[in-house]
């Protein structure tokens, strides 16, 4: 059973992380990779959230945390696609914007996950 919370969790994310990488690219034209910026920083906020209620307050079962925070956020967050944009950025030219786009992600992220689980603590 933990294998199917886990794939069925894997199988949204990545179709979420497919559709928001659809919608974003037509509207910035792929001059910064926004798609994955996006689905990082929501996914480092929701996993905050997740957190506070699967973790902290037992809202959920283990089945739930392994097909949210393992399936569902494993596939929606995509670090290494970052890392990949991170270094064509680099790659073709354009290093400042790269770099901008490092720290702007690292930081964002790590905040919005900050935020969650503050928020999460005090009114979950």
């Amino acid at each position: 059973m933990q294998w199917i919370a886990i794939a069925l969790g894997g199988a949204i994310g990545a179709i979420l992380r497919h559709l928001v990488g659809l919608w974003a690219y037509p509207v910035f034209e792929n001059r910064i990779p926004l798609g994955t910026f996006i689905v990082n920083v929501i996914g480092s906020l929701l996993i905050g959230v997740a957190y506070v209620m699967i973790v902290e307050r037992g809202m959920l079962g283990h089945e739930w945390r392994l097909m949210i925070m393992t399936g569902l956020f494993g596939a929606l967050t995509t670090f290494s696609t970052f890392s990949l944009e991170t270094v064509m950025l680099w790659h073709n030219g354009q290093p400042l914007t790269a770099l901008a786009y490092v720290f702007a992600s690292i930081l964002v992220c790590v905040a919005a996950t900050a935020t969650a689980i503050t928020l999460g603590m005090k009114y979950l």
